[in-house]
């Protein structure tokens, strides 16, 4: 009999008896990315005692890692500033039509509490810049505090809600670093509320008692182990995606070809800590896989086919959107291709370019495309596209335009060419306040989850939004981090 792989091992329960002599907090927080932080930040302005173990040397994260991107809306102060019209019910109606299996309540707390929210976020000592990036990126080039990460302006789900930006980026120039500056502000913060941190420290182990409660955990920090007594725990540990074994059980895709989005904590202890309490996991088996095509922008006017020579996909789409779509092609394979009138190179594309071809005879030979396949496929597109029309995948107008001036470039987005990267979506199953549910819905007293480790509102690649990662962890990690404090017996303040 084989025992499993370390990676997907669930660690043991602890009995209350190993917590004699230990510390005791109200809160005990795991894990200090955006998620964690909020929630140790509200647990102690509510007046709890509160304890973050942090396995790395430094605060931050995968967080840290992230694109700056902060998924808020219903009418913030940057969108107002701006001249954008929105509103939580739009915000809400937006977020259940991408979602392939949406939770109501939650998404109803998250656009509910969205405007309150951008304020708190800079509340902690930074404001978005009041400004709008109007093209089509990853990110803001600049410090531009708006634009659009998602799909709101792709079809259907322009002609169901009316399309409002609401990817907030930190005033930074870069990809990384405003998110840095918020999480040293967070840092700031939680000295500022008397929150103990113990960095290179880690939990191992939760205290159960006889009735399914979670009282405390173990830690470890080099050589030294320990426990401590907690009224409350929150896990904010991150994914999974380091995790080769829990990746081939669930995400297969993510361990062929592709880079993996990370820390190197982010190896699912976290949910393996929640499984070993009784929580069910949510969403495992969905990644967020992306090799985006552009900038420029221009490339949008192409068409994207697959082996067959067909279009699969609307070409607007946003970028994981897209790649989503690509990996469900035979083989993983997909082109695009450009006429000469509308290619524009980028130094940087992760997405390589083939070559360029005369004739798309030619271009069908050279990538062993069925004969005539490229050339009917270019012959009804441009047919609807003289007219600023796209029947077939609805493309909006802006990106419509003939491919009918030779040469046409080809750029290559087949899983093992272009530059995929990717993490995952799945974790513990939880309640709108953060409470790790079981399978039957009950929770598991004393238990909280929230952030990449937590399964909430960005399950689905096809439906994802660049910021949300940020903005749900903060705003629910918040929320958890108020319930941890009042289930300890912490009265909260102004909640």
């Amino acid at each position: 009999m084989t025992s499993e792989p370390a990676g997907i091992r669930v660690p043991d329960v602890l009995s209350p008896d190993v917590l004699d002599g230990a510390a005791s907090y109200d809160v005990v927080v795991v894990g200090f990315g955006i998620a964690g932080g909020c929630a140790a930040l509200e647990a102690a302005r509510a007046g709890a005692r509160v304890l973050v173990l942090e396995r790395a040397a430094v605060h931050g994260g995968t967080s840290s890692m992230s694109g700056g991107h902060f998924y808020l809306g219903g009418g913030t102060v940057v969108q107002r500033a701006t001249g954008h019209e929105d509103s939580a019910d739009a915000m809400y109606d937006y977020l259940v039509a991408v979602s392939k299996e949406p939770e109501h309540d939650k998404i109803r707390a998250y656009c509910d509490g969205s405007v309150e929210h951008c304020d708190w976020l800079e509340s902690l000592g930074f404001e978005f810049e009041r400004s709008f990036y109007p093209e089509k990126a990853v990110i803001q080039p600049g410090t531009q505090g708006l634009m659009f990460t998602g799909n709101e302006k792709v079809w259907p789900f322009r002609e169901q809600v009316p399309p409002a930006p609401r990817g907030h980026k930190v005033p930074v120039p870069g990809d990384t670093e405003g998110t840095r500056m918020v999480m040293d502000l967070l840092r700031d913060r939680l000295e500022e509320a008397g929150v103990e941190v113990r960095y290179e420290t880690g939990a191992t182990n939760l205290v159960l008692d006889d009735a399914g409660a979670v009282t405390g955990l173990a830690w470890r920090r080099f050589e030294e182990t320990g426990m401590v007594r907690a009224g409350a725990v929150v896990i904010a540990a991150g994914g999974f995606v380091m995790n080769p074994a829990m990746v081939a059980r669930w995400t297969p895709q993510l361990g062929e070809k592709l880079f993996t989005l990370g820390s190197t904590y982010d190896d699912g202890l976290g949910i393996r800590l929640g499984e070993s309490a009784g929580a069910e996991l949510k969403h495992m088996d969905e990644p967020f896989i992306t090799a985006p095509c552009y900038p420029p922008s221009r490339l949008l006017t192409g068409v994207i086919v697959n082996q067959r020579g067909e279009r699969f996909v609307a070409e607007d789409s946003y970028h994981s959107r897209t790649s989503q779509f690509v990996m469900e092609q035979p083989g993983s394979a997909a082109y695009l291709i450009v006429d000469s009138e509308h290619v524009e190179y980028s130094k940087y594309s992760l997405v390589p370019l083939i070559d360029g071809y005369e004739t798309l005879a030619e271009l069908e030979a050279a990538l062993d495309l069925p004969a005539g396949s490229v050339t009917a496929t270019l012959a009804r597109y441009d047919e609807h596209a003289a007219r600023g029309e796209d029947p077939d995948f609805h493309k909006a107008p802006e990106w419509v335009a003939p491919q009918s001036v030779g040469p046409w470039a080809v750029f290559d987005l087949r899983l093992g060419h272009a530059m995929y990267a990717g993490f995952t979506l799945g974790g513990l199953r939880t309640t709108v306040d953060g409470q790790v549910q079981r399978a039957d819905g009950s929770v598991v007293p004393g238990l909280y989850a929230a952030g990449a480790c937590a399964s909430n509102i960005a399950q689905d690649g096809k439906g994802y939004a660049s910021g949300t990662q940020l903005g749900e962890g903060s705003f629910f990690g918040r929320r958890a981090g108020r319930h941890a404090a009042a289930r300890a017996g912490v009265p909260t303040v102004g909640a």
